[in-house]
C-alpha cells in the first residue's frame, strides 16, 4: 500500500465488552506523518479502535482484547500506559479544557513530567500554542480562564495541550463535531499542517472532512474494516459495494 514507515501495525484485533463483540479481526497499518481517517455508521467500532491505540479501553470494565497492536515495533499491551499516552496524545469530541488559566492548561502535562523551570515551561506553552494556531489570538490572555475561550479556541487549546507532551501521534475523536463551520475549517487547516510533525488518526462522521484532510481512510461496518486504502482511491473507486453504498449515501 505504501513505502511509508509504519507507526501502528494492528493484526487480528478483536475486542469485546462482556458479551458484545465490538471489533472483529481488524488488520490495519497506520503510517508516519500521514492522516488516517476512520469513517462508518455510528456504533461500528471507529472510536473503540482509536482508544485501543493508547489503551484508553483499559479503563472500561469487562473489556477483553485479543490480537496484537505494535507501536513502532513495541507491543502496546506491554508498554506502560502512561508512557504510551505521552507518546500517543488524544483530543476528544467535545473540548475539555481544565478549569484553570490558558497557560496552566498547556503547562499541566509538562509539570506532571517534572518540569518546574518557569522559562522552559513558558517556551513549551508558547511553542505549543503557536503550533496549534492559537497563540496570535490569545497571546495577551494567557492568565485568563481557558473556559473564557470560544468552542473552536478551546478545541485548539486541547490540541496545544496534547502537543506540549511532545507526542509522536495525535488521536482525534470527532474533534470538530461540536464546532461551527468556521471553527471546523480552522481545525482542518491546523490538522493538515500538524502532519508535518505528527502522525494523526481521526474519527469523523463527516465524509467530506475525510476527503479534505486524510491521506488514508478505513471504512468500518459492524466492527469490521470493510475497506482501507488511500483516501482519493477509496472515494473515487471503492472496491467494495458496501463502501460505495455508504459514501454515496444509500445507507448509514
Amino acid at each position: 500500500m505504501s513505502e511509508n514507515s509504519i507507526v501502528f501495525h494492528i493484526e487480528n484485533l478483536n475486542l469485546s465488552y462482556g458479551e458484545k463483540h465490538v471489533l472483529k479481526d481488524v488488520n490495519l497499518d497506520i503510517y508516519k506523518n500521514k492522516i488516517t481517517a476512520f469513517i462508518g455508521p455510528s456504533g461500528c467500532g471507529k472510536s473503540t479502535l482509536l482508544r485501543c491505540l493508547n489503551r484508553m479501553n483499559d479503563l472500561i470494565d469487562n473489556c477483553k482484547i485479543t490480537g496484537t497492536i505494535n507501536y513502532i515495533d513495541n507491543d502496546v499491551f506491554s508498554l506502560n500506559p502512561m508512557s504510551l499516552r505521552t507518546n500517543v496524545g488524544m483530543v476528544f469530541q467535545n473540548p475539555n479544557p481544565f478549569p484553570m488559566s490558558i497557560f496552566d492548561n498547556v503547562a499541566y502535562g509538562p509539570r506532571c513530567q517534572g518540569i518546574k523551570n518557569k522559562k522552559i515551561l513558558s517556551e513549551i506553552v508558547i511553542d505549543s500554542l503557536k503550533k496549534a494556531a492559537l497563540y496570535d489570538e490569545i497571546s495577551d490572555r494567557l492568565k485568563d480562564s481557558a473556559l473564557s475561550l470560544s468552542g473552536g479556541q478551546q478545541q485548539r487549546l486541547c490540541i496545544a495541550r496534547a502537543i506540549a507532551m511532545h507526542p509522536n501521534v495525535i488521536l482525534m475523536d470527532e474533534p470538530t463535531s461540536a464546532l461551527d463551520p468556521i471553527a471546523t475549517l480552522k481545525i482542518e487547516e491546523l490538522i493538515d499542517k500538524l502532519k508535518e510533525e505528527y502522525t494523526i488518526v481521526i474519527v469523523t462522521h463527516n465524509m467530506q472532512q475525510a476527503t479534505r484532510i486524510s491521506d488514508y481512510t478505513a471504512f468500518f461496518m459492524l466492527g469490521e474494516i470493510v475497506e482501507y486504502g488511500e483516501t482519493s482511491e477509496l472515494f473515487k473507486n471503492p472496491k467494495n459495494k458496501k463502501t460505495e453504498d455508504y459514501i454515496t449515501g444509500r445507507f448509514g
